[in-house]
């Protein structure tokens, strides 16, 4: 398929220059989705209808037999040879049951070890005499080692996890998912499966993946490739929220961020921004020629009104005020026997007299200005937080000096999201068809505005888990977070069936939900894995931890050791000294490179066949309160695939004890 897309010649049906460069593009992008992937076969399974797809259900009538894969793969004929896995006619693959045969007669999986196929397993769905069974080949791919970025999962979706796949384009969705349940996975194949199914819409309106850094989306960005779809953007929240020329250079206190990231500073904004507006004193004279007209102020006042009434934005309500007054004049001219057309009324809206009193009443402003207003004048502030927030909250918006200009200013990440909701409020943020939104619970209600901008007129898959939020602001319900999110409408769906973490590791890490998130219904793992977990207590922690690593390595995968960021400068050097080459989060693990060594804070999203866990009371010790640090070591405890050994000196929080 990719050679007879390399064969084809353009020459002689491209109209011109522009059109050839087009063409030419679309291409090169179709042979780099055609691309071979090492050690990924083409299909993985193979569905036998009892009868033809949409034919009737009659005696007698032949069935079908269709190959499932990545990818859908033609003969040189353009007959397929493998249906796509998004297809309507694959999704019994993952749907059909004893129960729900869905007219399958059998239903085959390929097992295949380093790109080979070796094994292959049937299920007679249709036969009553076949008892079900766990499928081994299911359980081996999803046991299998982690090493290099994320991979697809399209050979082991489970049903309820495919519901979610393939829900509508209109509706958003909400997964709240334990460690482990796969949502990530779940997400990104939401994506690939609205990308088949409504490729042209989106190709028009964009798709975007937001993850909560930098080494999260490296982990996962081999995914939607995989799959075919390689133009996803992905993003974090301060990705999106960066201004050029506005670098972020200042940290908030906790307290501080909290108050930043409150949704009322929505409505402090609204206020700053419409307190701009002046109320217009002086009729207006416009001179054309040698004829004057005049509007006097209390007709431009109604302008004013009319437009502050209306819900547009505070720059498309500028740009119509010329053209209102413009409006007035030429009904003054036509009163006056002329017949003025359209070309007259742009040319009064661009009059000298006419920009000078719309600046004059509606001058134009610059976001960032507008905040850096806000936190640097505290009788600006009092003004516009009057009755929204109160004086304490007040203080820990200004800053203890202030800055002279935007420039000089040491803006935080969360001053960057205050200016992306002053810049929404002067003019429309562009809306893309779906967004992901991946470990959501971190969010602030001002960051789930500026994602929810990013699909006002699309829709949006939310990920997360509240056990798992590890800010001060973090979600407390998914109801709030949703409608700050602009979506309250939202499905939410739970998945709590484990894939990823053994049972013995997810029931330990559990024992904290009673602490970090009452009423929050543990995860169930599937995997039973004798000896997963191991917690020792040591009075020479670090050479401890670096013994349990060597330990880890004679294992086949990939290693993680995850330490509080204090304690990672110690023992990146004890690594040093063993002769143990470590990687960073976010660097992609090789067989010969496959020990990573880990900041709690960045362990959220990824996942290792083995764990070791350095000093876990170091952990919640780290975070602005107890709480918070019990979820960032739930996090931690929730990374491991195999195995997880923790490591301790110091007691252990009592809810582990």
């Amino acid at each position: 398929m990719r050679e007879d897309v390399e064969a084809l010649d353009i020459r002689d049906v491209t109209a011109n220059w522009v059109n050839a460069i087009v063409l030419q593009a679309q291409i090169e992008d179709r042979i780099k989705a055609l691309a071979d992937l090492a050690h990924t076969p083409l299909f993985f399974g193979r569905l036998n209808y009892l009868h033809a797809p949409g034919a009737e259900l009659a005696e007698g009538a032949e069935g079908e037999q269709f190959y499932i894969g990545r990818r859908h793969v033609h003969d040189a004929d353009g007959d397929p040879m493998v249906i796509d896995w998004r297809a309507p006619v694959s999704q019994p693959f993952y749907r059909a049951s004893k129960t729900d045969p869905q007219d399958i007669a059998l239903r085959r999986r390929f097992g295949y070890t380093g790109g080979e196929l070796t094994a292959y397993e049937d299920e007679h769905l249709s036969d009553p005499a076949e008892a079900a069974a766990v499928s081994k080949l299911l359980q081996q791919e999803i046991e299998r080692p982690r090493v290099g970025p994320m991979r697809d999962i399209v050979a082991t979706i489970q049903p309820e996890q495919d519901e979610i796949v393939r829900s509508g384009l209109s509706g958003s969705v909400c997964v709240q998912g334990g460690p482990g349940t796969g949502k990530t996975a779940v997400g990104l194949h939401r994506v690939a499966y609205l990308l088949y199914a409504h490729r042209e819409r989106l190709a028009r309106t964009g798709t975007l993946v937001i993850g909560p850094n930098r080494s999260f989306l490296q982990y996962i960005e081999q995914v939607l490739p995989a799959l075919g779809e390689l133009e996803v953007k992905q993003a974090t929240v301060d990705d999106l929220v960066a201004r050029e020329g506005l670098e972020v250079r200042g940290t908030d206190a906790a307290e501080t961020a909290v108050v930043k990231g409150d949704a009322r500073m929505a409505q402090v904004l609204r206020r700053a921004l419409a307190s701009h507006v002046a109320q217009p004193t002086e009729a207006l004279m416009v001179v054309r020629g040698s004829r004057r007209w005049r509007v006097p102020s209390y007709e431009l006042a109604e302008m004013v009104e009319e437009l502050q009434n209306r819900d547009i934005r505070y720059g498309a309500a500028r740009d119509a005020l010329p053209q209102r007054i413009a409006h007035a004049v030429l009904v003054r001219m036509e009163q006056a026997g002329e017949a003025p057309d359209d070309r007259v009324q742009d040319a009064v809206a661009r009059n000298p007299a006419v920009k000078a009193a719309v600046k004059e009443v509606w001058p134009p402003v610059e976001p960032a200005k507008l905040v850096l207003r806000l936190l640097s004048d505290p009788d600006f502030l009092a003004l516009h937080a009057q009755d929204v927030l109160t004086a304490d909250e007040q203080k820990l918006l200004l800053w203890p000096k202030p800055f002279r200009s935007v420039k000089s200013a040491k803006w935080s990440a969360a001053d960057l999201v205050l200016i992306d909701e002053a810049a929404d409020l002067v003019e429309r943020t562009h809306s893309l068809g779906h967004v992901v939104l991946d470990e959501a619970q971190d969010l602030s209600p001002m960051q789930y505005r500026a994602v929810g901008r990013r699909c006002t007129t699309g829709s949006a898959t939310v990920l997360g888990d509240l056990a798992q939020g590890t800010t001060p602001w973090a979600t407390r319900s998914w109801d709030e977070a949703l409608t700050h999110l602009g979506k309250p409408q939202a499905v939410l769906e739970e998945l709590t069936a484990g894939f990823r973490v053994p049972r013995e590791v997810i029931a330990y890490a559990s024992r904290l939900l009673p602490s970090i998130s009452p009423g929050l219904a543990p995860v169930s793992s599937v995997r039973e894995t004798p000896g997963s977990l191991v917690v020792t207590q040591t009075a020479e922690l670090t050479e401890s931890v670096i013994a349990a690593c060597r330990d880890s390595l004679a294992h086949e995968g990939s290693i993680g050791l995850i330490a509080a960021d204090a304690r990672v400068p110690v023992l990146a050097e004890a690594l040093a000294e063993a002769g143990l080459a470590y990687l960073s989060p976010g660097e992609e693990t090789t067989a010969e490179a496959r020990l990573t060594l880990v900041p709690a804070s960045l362990a959220k999203g990824l996942e290792y066949d083995y764990v070791v866990l350095d000093e876990p009371a170091a952990i919640v010790d780290g975070e602005p309160d107890e709480r918070t640090g019990l979820r960032r070591l739930y996090v931690c405890l929730t990374r491991a695939v195999s195995g997880l050994t923790a490591l301790h000196s110091a007691p252990l929080p009592a809810a582990l004890s």
